[in-house]
């Protein structure tokens, strides 16, 4: 891509020298002799890079800079500013320009300002281009479901994106899609070109974690030969995602009330009060009423996250959702893998109905990538499911049964459990641990009740070790 480089410059030998150094550069170069017509040409030219001289006949640069900036947000601006005025130059880069050069110049340094800012245009380009396509896998459509549950939590995606709320509360199972969420708040709002910032609040230790989020100045600690921005001050004007928030250092909790009551934070080993404008969406898979009432979590930090909240009901209580979720992932999965899946037979839809899936819409995702990529076919049939889900298929034939005429001969609900206990017993070869795991209770609670069943050996037609 050939860089464009528009001059906006009321001196004539300037304007020609630069125009003729730029053109042997290989940049492609357009020349405005006042504020007015570098906007008109900047209309047509659509530069990449813009040098604009801060005194202009018509008007002053800062005013030609703003409204450079207001029609294209990726051009990137040098001033050249009259020598000894360095408040322009601030005012300028508080308005966006990317450099600026005093007067007299040399030549060479032009040059060099520009390739810089030929650099920083490609990687705002990518970056923009990056946030666009993240836009669109964002935007809400992913949130698959017709269930009146997933209906609401849309509805309050709706509501919360053009809203000035500042703090969001998701809650929900692990694997439900929480940060599918957070992720569709931020870059359907005006924030999506500021940062999303992400931190999972569960893999720092109190002291690491606190300077991730607020970061610290040179000298705070041992290491810290230098100043480091934390995550809050890098996505001012963007979206800071807390996740696992439940499992943040009691300490680390009041920092984090203090910021939001404020909206300003200090450094680690800092005095200095930094401001910033963010919006906090966390995120957690714990009750988080239960452990305010236990006393591990701020019942004051609690009510400032739930300014909205936003629950994500399970998978299990879903309904068909779960086939309309495992349809998206197998073409998804099959386009990715160049697999010919097109479809989920009867008997396999049946089965993915009747299993609880613990691990919610992860396990479901990862369940039919692994088939997908290992499977051959058009249909998933059920010899392509894993054995936890195939053991399903007592309850799918007694939920058949239900239309017999000999309502007397269903299996009772506990030998509905024990058939389906022995099923994934016999399946995972005996081991009680990856039994328990599967059925969703723990091994000394399998153990119980496979005394109460009285029947081990009976289920498994051998001695289970």
């Amino acid at each position: 891509m050939k860089l464009r480089v528009l001059v906006v410059d009321d001196e004539l030998l300037i304007r020609k020298s630069l125009a003729k150094v730029l053109r042997e550069r290989g940049y492609a170069v357009e020349l405005a002799s006042t504020g007015g017509e570098g906007l008109k040409r900047a209309a047509d030219f659509e530069p990449h890079v813009v040098i604009l001289d801060m005194r202009l006949p018509d008007t002053d640069g800062l005013s030609t800079l703003k409204l450079l900036r207001k029609d294209d947000d990726l051009a990137q601006v040098i001033v050249i500013t009259a020598y000894g005025d360095v408040q322009s130059a601030v005012d300028a880069m508080k308005l966006g320009a990317c450099d600026f050069l005093r007067k007299p110049y040399e030549m060479e340094d032009i040059v060099l300002a520009v390739e810089a800012a030929g650099r920083n245009f490609r990687q705002a380009s990518e970056l923009d281009l990056y946030r666009q396509k993240a836009w669109k896998s964002y935007s809400g459509e992913e949130i698959i479901g017709e269930s009146r549950a997933m209906q609401d939590v849309r509805d309050l995606i709706e509501k919360v994106v053009p809203s000035q709320a500042t703090s969001v509360l998701i809650t929900g199972e692990s694997g439900t899609g929480k940060e599918l969420v957070a992720r569709a708040i931020h870059y359907r709002s005006e924030r999506a070109r500021a940062p999303l910032m992400e931190v999972n609040c569960s893999s720092f230790h109190e002291h690491l974690l606190e300077n991730e989020l607020f970061g610290h100045e040179r000298g705070a600690y041992t290491d810290a030969s230098e100043a480091k921005k934390g995550l809050v001050e890098l996505c001012d004007g963007g979206t800071l995602f807390l996740d696992e928030v439940g499992d943040m250092p009691f300490a680390t909790q009041a920092k984090l009330l203090r910021f939001i009551d404020h909206r300003s934070f200090k450094r680690v080993g800092g005095a200095q009060d930094i401001s910033v404008d963010i919006r906090i969406v966390a995120a957690t898979n714990k009750k988080l009423e239960e452990e305010v009432n236990e006393g591990r979590f701020r019942h004051d930090l609690f009510f400032r996250l739930k300014v909205v909240r936003i629950h994500l009901p399970p998978l299990r209580d879903r309904g068909t959702d779960v086939l309309l979720l495992a349809g998206h992932f197998l073409e998804e999965f099959s386009r990715k893998f160049q697999k010919r899946f097109r479809d989920i037979g009867p008997e396999a839809s049946e089965l993915l109905r009747a299993y609880s899936f613990p691990g919610n819409v992860r396990e479901l995702k990862n369940l039919i990538e692994r088939v997908v990529l290992l499977e051959e076919g058009e249909v998933l049939e059920v010899d392509h499911l894993p054995p936890e889900v195939r053991g399903r298929r007592v309850v799918v034939d007694a939920a058949r049964a239900l239309g017999s005429a000999d309502a007397l001969a269903l299996p009772t609900l506990a030998q509905i459990e024990a058939e389906h206990i022995g099923e994934v017993l016999r399946l995972t070869s005996g081991n009680k641990s990856r039994a328990a795991r599967i059925l969703g209770i723990s091994r000394q609670g399998l153990i119980e009740k496979l005394r109460r069943f009285k029947a081990e050996e009976e289920l498994l037609g051998r001695q289970i070790s």
